[in-house]
């Protein structure tokens, strides 16, 4: 969601690339999401840090406290900085449909506020 979003807010002037600690399987519920705010993600598929085709970043922003030491990990031999945005796991969220969708529209919203805050002077 964030890649996705970022490149909406900020289409010319930043470069984007998501990447995970783990490879796993298009997420339904966060496609569904993006898709209210009229954005597409479906063809998104989630890949791993070692499947980044360019090593080369100014930024990393980590959502997760595994991600954050596996990108310190990668990164410790190049001059680029890491930022960590603890981010709940919508993917843990159980409950209805409903409850499941609102805890991963609270992750987008909190994801679109904190990119626009932070890429606006970019």
């Amino acid at each position: 969601m964030a890649a996705t979003l970022a490149r909406h807010f900020f289409p010319r002037g930043l470069y984007v690339e998501s990447a995970g600690v783990r490879r796993g399987a298009r997420d339904p519920f966060a496609i569904a999401v993006i898709e209210e705010m009229g954005l597409d993600m479906s063809v998104h598929r989630p890949h791993t840090f070692e499947d980044l085709e360019d090593d080369y970043f100014d930024l990393v922003v980590t959502l997760s406290p595994e991600a954050h030491h596996r990108a310190l990990e990668l990164t410790r031999t190049m001059a680029v900085e890491v930022e960590y945005w603890p981010t709940p796991d919508a993917t843990a969220t159980g409950g209805s449909r409903t409850q499941i969708l609102d805890a991963y529209r609270s992750v987008r919203d909190m994801l679109a506020t904190r990119i626009r805050r932070r890429f606006a002077a970019a």
